[in-house]
Formats: C-alpha cells, sequence, structure tokens
C-alpha cells in the first residue's frame, strides 16, 4: 500500500539492451537533465555478439507475461493493468544466428516490472548493459536503474505513458 505524497518509483527510458561485454573500461562521464552518470567505453564490434537466449525462447517467454503483445518480427507492447499505475513499455527485438542480438526498449513501468522483462532475455544469468539511444552511451545496469528512476521521478515517464 503506498502512502498519500510518495510517488511510485518508476523508471522512464529509451535504451538499447546488449549483452554485457567481458570487463568493459569506463567512458567518459555523460550529463544530462538527471544527473552524470558514469559510462561504459564499448567498442562497435563488442556490440555483435548474441545473447545466450535464443529469439524463440525470449519470445515464449514474453507470451507468459500479461498484457503483452508480442509479434513474430520482434515488435512487442506490453502494457500496465487498467487499475493502479499506468505504464507502457514498447520493443523490438533483432536476432542474429537465431539469438537475441539486441532489444529497443521505450517507455515506462516498475523496477520490478523491467526485472520481469529483462528475465525473458535471461537475466539475471546474462549480463546486460544498457545504451541511452539519442547520446549512444552506454551504461551498467546500476547506472541505468539509477538514470531510469531519476528520469522517471522527474516526471519523464508521464510522456511515455498512455494518454
Amino acid at each position: 500500500m503506498s502512502r498519500p505524497g510518495l510517488r511510485e518509483v518508476i523508471y522512464a527510458f529509451d535504451v538499447t539492451l546488449h549483452r554485457c561485454v567481458e570487463n568493459p573500461p569506463p567512458g567518459q562521464p555523460y550529463a544530462d537533465g538527471w544527473g552524470t552518470w558514469p559510462t561504459l567505453a564499448v567498442e562497435h564490434e563488442q556490440t555483435v555478439v548474441p545473447m545466450a537466449v535464443g529469439f524463440d525462447e525470449a519470445f515464449a517467454r514474453l507470451g507468459l507475461l500479461e498484457r503483452m503483445f508480442a509479434e513474430p518480427d520482434g515488435s512487442f507492447v506490453w502494457t500496465s493493468p487498467r487499475e493502479g499505475l499506468s505504464w507502457q513499455v514498447d520493443g523490438n527485438a533483432f536476432e542474429k544466428e537465431g539469438r537475441v542480438l539486441l532489444v529497443d526498449l521505450k517507455g515506462s513501468c516498475p523496477p520490478d516490472s523491467f526485472d520481469r522483462l529483462l528475465a525473458a532475455f535471461g537475466w539475471p544469468r546474462e549480463r546486460v548493459m544498457l545504451q541511452l539511444v539519442k547520446p549512444a552511451v552506454f551504461l551498467d545496469e546500476a547506472t541505468f536503474r539509477r538514470h531510469a528512476a531519476a528520469r522517471g521521478k522527474a516526471g519523464d515517464g508521464e510522456t511515455l505513458r498512455p494518454g
């Protein structure tokens, strides 16, 4: 039960999910309207190795999530229940050699829902990193979560939610 005056934590994001490269070195800090964030120095060649999870397996897992609408071409939409907090995640997964290469994710959702979404792609067994789309910088998972929460707290998630 939430207490009056406290907002539920919601992540707001526009990212690409990748398999985390082995021991990525730190990159230059990135500053935006929500703070200053440590980044990872990742070369393009390091982003072409697919995740361990098979593409069909990932979509079978996505299909188990309530209110998930997934298409065989890799696109999906996951919406909140009618009651309570309103949120939506739009995604598009890409495959390479039968496995998930990367996943574009845009929207907003609570942290526990984001965990369930990541689990479809093999997390937490599969370590992940996330690339902020517009600045094209890579963040480790913990930094991404702080960034997404800061963005949500600032109200940016409001523009990423269904009306």
